[in-house]
């Protein structure tokens, strides 16, 4: 088992506040993969849904620098067919959550030039502002 793997004080914290605000218990995943089985868009993920879960299990904070956790459609599919029982698309939203929380922004209003910032309607840079933020 290589350190990474290691559940540490941070760890801990992160599988506790997903937890927290998911509602679920993400350590009870069994890895069975129904739910990467049923996803109908785990195709546009980088990783898969049961991925996913075990990053969560392991409190590994990369699943938050993942895609998947932003394609998810939160269509419920695979919260239907998991045998524990799991809402796996609560735990997908709590780390989106979490990810939001930080308040890493990759776009800078200075950015946009000062003569379209005049002309683009100010609903476009909201819209460009939630989406490239976290």
């Amino acid at each position: 088992m290589t350190e990474k793997f290691l559940i540490t004080d941070k760890n801990e914290k992160l599988i506790e506040k997903i937890n927290e605000i998911s509602g679920e218990v993400v350590t009870l995943c069994e890895q069975c993969g129904t739910c990467s089985g049923s996803c109908p868009v785990v195709e546009d993920m980088d990783i898969t849904p049961s991925n996913m879960m075990r990053l969560a299990e392991l409190g590994d904070e990369e699943v938050l620098e993942t895609k998947t956790i932003w394609v998810c459609a939160s269509c419920f599919t695979c919260t239907t067919r998991c045998p524990r029982g799991i809402d796996v698309a609560k735990v997908g939203e709590a780390l989106r959550q979490i990810k939001l929380r930080k308040a890493v922004d990759r776009m800078d209003i200075k950015d946009i030039p000062e003569d379209e910032r005049n002309i683009l309607p100010q609903l476009a840079i909201v819209a460009a502002f939630r989406k490239f933020t976290g």
